[in-house]
């Protein structure tokens, strides 16, 4: 099966919860898996940015990942984030990481150093040539500080060990043009979650998602009725999701979804510096629409 059929439908941005004095909290690592699993997620993105890499160490990524391939006990497939902006340390990782029971590595573009489409086409050959599962792309401009453009995107597709993209860079236009012109094989995937309903009307095979860390049943029900072609059923359950997305990324991601989390009980409301919980203006927002009951 390909890589395309096996990660359609819902993947989540999965948040690294900590206890109050800021280590990893397990205990609702678990209880946060087991919850997006019951509830009808079709995998689990590991490491990404929303999962706060950052600012983890390299030991403790490795025993997360360790920890979520257990407790995800092969119900849904997992994919590890490993990015960077130094090519030699991302291979190093990609060589050294425990990534047996990933089905794939999702890799953001790299950050800062701004390289030109030459330099990011070059940056993921050679990840691609280095690593021992399969890369999927991740343009994310708002935090990398450069588009990767769809020519770069499917002049990539044509590599052996790329097979695919999570785009999250606003432009519908663009993922319009990459569905056009990619092969078969190659998965294209939301990284928006407020344009996962038009991009998916365009062909998108689904979502990586910050918001279904939060309502997994309902958000992979939209989904769902979009592969289904079911937009005006989708819509509806769209609509009540738009005042979930402002709040999820008013100030900072993944301080939204975690306060989110901690209003259910799931979790404690705890980042790590930088990162600092929603300010209390947005807080007490987040409760109310928890106690709405919307879903």
């Amino acid at each position: 099966m390909s890589l395309r059929k096996i990660l359609s439908g819902t993947g989540v941005a999965i948040i690294t919860p900590f206890k109050n004095d800021l280590s990893v909290d397990y205990d609702a690592l678990a209880k946060l898996i087991n919850h997006l699993i019951d509830n009808g997620i079709n995998y689990i993105v590991t490491m990404g940015t929303t999962g706060e890499t950052p600012v983890l160490s390299s030991d403790e990524k490795k025993a997360i990942i360790k920890f979520t391939e257990k407790q995800i006990a092969n119900r849904v497939p997992m994919v590890v984030g490993i990015g960077g902006n130094n090519t030699a340390s991302v291979i190093n990782d990609l060589q050294t990481y425990p990534l047996d029971g990933a089905v794939a590595v999702l890799s953001a573009s790299p950050y800062y150093n701004k390289p030109s489409q030459e330099g990011i086409y070059q940056h993921y050959k050679a990840l691609a040539e280095a690593s021992p599962k399969p890369i999927i792309l991740y343009n994310v401009p708002g935090r990398t500080g450069r588009n990767m453009e769809s020519s770069t995107t499917l002049r990539l597709a044509q590599l052996n060990n790329i097979a695919g993209i999570k785009e999250a860079g606003n432009f519908v236009q663009q993922c319009i043009e990459i569905l056009k012109n990619r092969p078969e094989h190659f998965l294209v995937t939301s990284g928006d979650d407020d344009l996962v309903l038009p991009e998916m009307a365009c062909g998108m095979d689904g979502v990586i998602s910050v918001a279904a860390n939060v309502y997994p049943k309902e958000f992979s029900t939209m989904v769902n009725l979009c592969m289904q072609n079911k937009f005006a059923d989708a819509v509806k359950l769209n609509n009540q999701f738009l005042d979930l997305y402002k709040l999820l990324f008013a100030e900072n991601n993944p301080a939204g979804a975690k306060a989110f989390l901690s209003e259910m009980g799931i979790i404690q409301n705890e980042l790590r510096l930088p990162g600092v919980p929603l300010s209390k203006i947005l807080q007490d927002d987040v409760r109310k629409y928890v106690e709405k009951g919307i879903f």
